[in-house]
């Protein structure tokens, strides 16, 4: 338990910008509490002390705002950043080096027994917000964009964005590093190609235009001129 203890706070000292030291990760951060917190519980209930597991589950949630059932799987170089609002349910199972932020939830879509919470596989990031729910897999590797709401299985190195989760495949860490993604905005992106092809339609046409037209943004800037704003 112990080399655990030193990994998560590697974990954070790798991947919070704010270059905190170790004196500063065991004193003050919550995520790392709480990983501790479970920790410990999670010993408690697999050597059948359930209630005490329980019990000391509450008063984590209680003093780090992170409610982590004692017998979810979590595993090494696991961080939870500004740790607030995050829930991971009973079955649950966290890979090695996942990173979740605020108030994400790894939870059920259901009321029945066994298995219904998600897996989550090494080298995963989960933004701020997302909702991971139901007994399904997160492939390695893969980012779970900030508030999205995924549902469905997710295959290795993949992206998810959006409200249902839609999953674009073989994703890429940008230049800041393996923890530097660039999320794709789908709806946007849809109305920009669409626009696009309505504006070269315009061109051919004789000239003539009826109505309000939306041009297309220029360098990711809309037009302010074509809303009542």
């Amino acid at each position: 338990m112990l080399a655990a203890m030193m990994r998560d706070i590697r974990a954070a000292r790798q991947r919070d910008p704010a270059a905190p030291t170790t004196l500063e990760v065991i004193i003050c951060y919550p995520g790392v509490h709480a990983v501790w917190g479970h920790r410990l519980g999670h010993w408690l209930w697999n050597h059948r002390a359930r209630l005490l597991a329980r019990a000391l589950s509450e008063l984590t949630r209680i003093l780090t705002g992170v409610d982590i059932h004692p017998g979810a799987v979590i595993g090494a170089g696991v961080f939870i950043d500004h740790a607030t609002g995050v829930v991971i349910g009973e079955t649950a199972e966290v890979g090695d080096d996942v990173t979740l932020y605020h108030g994400v939830t790894l939870g059920g879509s259901g009321i029945d027994c066994g298995k219904r919470h998600p897996t989550v596989g090494d080298h995963v990031t989960i933004g701020a917000g997302a909702k991971v729910l139901g007994p399904i897999k997160i492939g390695e590797g893969s980012r779970i964009g900030a508030n999205a709401v995924v549902v469905k299985p997710v295959p290795p190195d993949s992206v998810v964005v959006g409200v249902p989760g839609q999953i674009i495949d073989h994703s890429q860490p940008g230049p800041g590093g393996p923890y530097d993604w660039r999320l794709p905005d789908l709806v946007g992106a849809s109305l920009d190609s669409l626009l696009t092809r309505v504006a070269k339609l315009e061109a051919l046409s004789d000239g003539q235009q009826t109505g309000r037209v939306i041009r297309p943004p220029e360098a990711g800037v809309w037009h302010g001129e074509d809303f009542s704003i």
